[in-house]
C-alpha cells in the first residue's frame, strides 16, 4: 500500500529523478510547452511551480537558489526576464496538463503536453473573446424581442414606458362545508352575495 507517500518516484533514483525534473523544467521555460507522459508532467509541475512563484521576485537571492535548482544560465535568464513578468498578477497555477488522445507506441503510456499557461495564444484569444461576449444568460423576458427589434430595423428602440398597475382587489373565497363540493360552496357564496 502507499499510505502518505506522495512523492512519485518515477523508476529513478533521487539524483537521476531530480536531474530529470531539473532538465525538464529548464525545457519548459525555455519553450513553454513540453510532450511528456502524465506521470513526468504531474511530477513536473510540483517541481517547477514553486520556482515560478519564486521568481516573482527578482533578488539576487531568488535569482541564485533557482539556478542551484536549474543549472542553466539560459533558463534563468528567459524566466526572471519575461516568464516572470507574465505570470506577475498570477496567484498560482501557472502550468496547465492537455492530456493526448494516443498514447505512446513502445509501452502504452498516457501522453500529454505540459505548457505555461500564460503562453498559450490560442486559448487566451478565445478567453478575450468570451469575455467580450456575455455569457450569463438571466432572462429570456424582452431581451431578444429588444435585439431583434434593433437589428431589422437598425434604429436604437427606447424603453417602453413603465406603467403601474394595482394589485387584484381580494375576490372572497368560497367555504367548503363538510359533504359539499367546491361548485356548490361557490354556487351557494354567489347567491348570498346577490
Amino acid at each position: 500500500m502507499r499510505h502518505g507517500k506522495t512523492i512519485n518516484h518515477l523508476g529513478r533514483t533521487a539524483a537521476h529523478r531530480n536531474a530529470m525534473l531539473s532538465n525538464m523544467a529548464s525545457s519548459l521555460i525555455l519553450h513553454k510547452r513540453l510532450t511528456t507522459t502524465v506521470a513526468k508532467a504531474k511530477a513536473l509541475r510540483k517541481f517547477v511551480e514553486p520556482l515560478l512563484t519564486k521568481s516573482k521576485s527578482d533578488t539576487t537571492h531568488s535569482r541564485r537558489t533557482i539556478f542551484a535548482t536549474l543549472q542553466n544560465k539560459d533558463s534563468i535568464k528567459e524566466l526572471f526576464d519575461t516568464v516572470a513578468v507574465k505570470i506577475a498578477n498570477r496567484p498560482g497555477g501557472y502550468t496547465r496538463i492537455l492530456k493526448l488522445s494516443d498514447n505512446r507506441l513502445g509501452d502504452n503510456a498516457e501522453m500529454c503536453v505540459i505548457e505555461l499557461v500564460d503562453y498559450n495564444e490560442t486559448l487566451l484569444e478565445a478567453k478575450t473573446a468570451g469575455e467580450a461576449k456575455n455569457t450569463t444568460r438571466r432572462s429570456r423576458r424582452g431581451g431578444k424581442k429588444a435585439t431583434d427589434a434593433t437589428t431589422t430595423t437598425g434604429e436604437a428602440v427606447a424603453p417602453a414606458a413603465v406603467v403601474e398597475t394595482s394589485a387584484p382587489e381580494d375576490t372572497p373565497t368560497a367555504t367548503v362545508e363538510e359533504g359539499q363540493t367546491r361548485d356548490e360552496a361557490k354556487a351557494a357564496d354567489e347567491e348570498a352575495a346577490s
